[in-house]
């Protein structure tokens, strides 16, 4: 493939710029199916980028904390593309320079400046991870894979000011993922640990339990919502054991005691990240497929991008559309605004994949490199 040259524009982006962000960790390596801390490392990254020309280009990065210890929707970006809400899951452990323990850190970048340019980190609950930014711009939810809990944080100005926080569970349960739906009234949490989306109210400043727990398949993970606020597809990432994983889909119509899973479908080992595009007819999903395994293991595969339509009624409402070759611990995927090109994240390879989606067919464009292992991606509307 060829690798397309990532070029540092510094001057203000356009305003008809379609802006994603990719947060970057510079912390660890796969080495043979086993994550492991770099020595000698530099500092983690965020990365912005334009995804209006072909290929899309990089307008530069910052130094920013983060991790690849979360779902790839571990990094949020306002409506308006001015700042992007980064958490850093984990750290280098101060006691063991070798291994890696929680973060509690959440910096907010802002994306106008050139160069990019930190204006906010303040500590929170410990292992920020899943992030969501409300439709209006005015709130942050972030969910805390330590703590077992979720907060609420105002945003006015580049500034996060702390409003509410919930607990849902035990932190053995792993809360992942908190995504606001589409009218903000609510949010959906993903409890890894307990085969369960819990859905969450939230009012004002206040959050509180809406009184529904939502049952998935083995360990949710990811979770994205439909920009019609209808449906939610969740990825259920397994135990790793080289045994085929799922997704399912949630419908969200009716009132909230009615909502449910009503189809689970067989993807591969490990759907590690979940997109829609911007009209919510389209799915990708990111497949390990065993590229994080080592070498030796007889479930050891190549990545995989798969592509699935969404549709509203029938038996099937999942239906298979295409799939295409990644690289390996692939992160997370990301569609440009017309729905017609699709990057994927490569954290082994340090790069992200660009295809074109035409014909019903992914077809591959080049490859754009990464200052940091690309962990986590978002995408504002354009």
């Amino acid at each position: 493939m060829i690798r397309l040259a990532a070029l540092a524009i510094l001057a203000p982006f356009a305003a008809h710029a379609q802006l994603a962000v990719s947060a970057g960790d510079n912390k660890v390596h796969l080495v043979d199916g086993v994550a492991r801390v770099i020595v000698e490392r530099q500092p983690d990254t965020l990365t912005l980028l334009d995804l209006t020309p072909s290929p899309p280009r990089v307008l530069g990065s910052v130094e920013v904390p983060h991790s690849v210890a979360g779902p790839p929707n571990a990094v949020g970006i306002t409506p308006d593309g001015r700042f992007a809400i980064v958490p850093s899951n984990q750290r280098i452990d101060p006691a063991a320079a070798t291994g890696t323990s929680f973060d509690n850190r959440l910096s907010v970048v802002d994306l106008t400046a050139r160069p990019l340019r930190v204006v906010q980190t303040l500590e929170v609950g410990s292992g920020p991870a899943g992030v969501s930014v409300n439709a209006a711009g005015t709130h942050v939810l972030v969910a805390h894979r330590n703590t077992g809990s979720v907060t609420l944080f105002r945003l006015a100005n580049g500034q996060l000011t702390e409003a509410a926080s919930l607990n849902i569970t035990t932190p053995a349960a792993i809360i992942a993922s908190a995504v606001f739906t589409p009218d903000g009234r609510h949010a959906l949490v993903t409890r890894y640990g307990e085969a369960m989306v819990t859905v969450i109210a939230i009012e004002g400043d206040t959050l509180r339990r809406a009184g529904r727990d939502i049952s998935t398949g083995v360990n949710p993970y990811g979770l994205v919502i439909t920009p019609d606020g209808r449906s939610a597809v969740v990825a259920n990432i397994g135990r790793g054991n080289g045994d085929a994983d799922t997704i399912s889909l949630i419908d969200l119509t009716g009132p909230v005691p009615a909502w449910r899973v009503v189809e689970t479908v067989t993807v591969g080992q490990t759907p590690e990240g979940v997109a829609l595009s911007r009209d919510g007819t389209m799915l990708a999903v990111t497949v390990m497929n065993g590229s994080n395994k080592p070498a030796a293991s007889p479930f050891r595969g190549e990545g995989q991008v798969q592509l699935w339509r969404i549709g509203r009624q029938g038996p099937s409402r999942l239906t298979r559309v295409t799939t295409a070759p990644v690289g390996h611990w692939s992160q997370g995927a990301a569609f440009s605004a017309d729905g017609r090109r699709l990057l994927v994240q490569n954290m082994v390879e340090r790069d992200i994949s660009v295809f074109r989606y035409e014909n019903n067919r992914l077809t591959p464009m080049g490859r754009i490199p990464m200052p940091a292992g690309p962990a986590s991606i978002a995408v504002a509307p354009p």
